[in-house]
């Protein structure tokens, strides 16, 4: 038996978290969340219509956020 893909999250320079592999969404009362696609892309911007998931709003909002962690000021 092997073991399942791992799940890997990046987050995209000023855009979205890129979840690949097997994942679970659910909402604070514990019901799914079906994102019918995988990749899933989760919106980091806070401006997505159809959040938690990302619909590239983030682009003409001007979000800015790096690819890697964020030094602390």
């Amino acid at each position: 038996m092997s073991d399942p893909d791992p799940v890997v999250i990046v987050p995209y320079r000023n855009g979205p978290l890129i979840v690949r592999g097997p994942i679970e969404i659910r909402d604070q009362e514990g019901n799914p969340i079906d994102p019918g696609r995988s990749p899933v892309a989760l919106c980091r911007c806070g401006r997505s219509r159809i959040r938690p998931f990302c619909d590239g709003t983030h682009a003409s909002s001007r979000f800015r956020a790096p690819s890697g962690r964020e030094s602390r000021p």
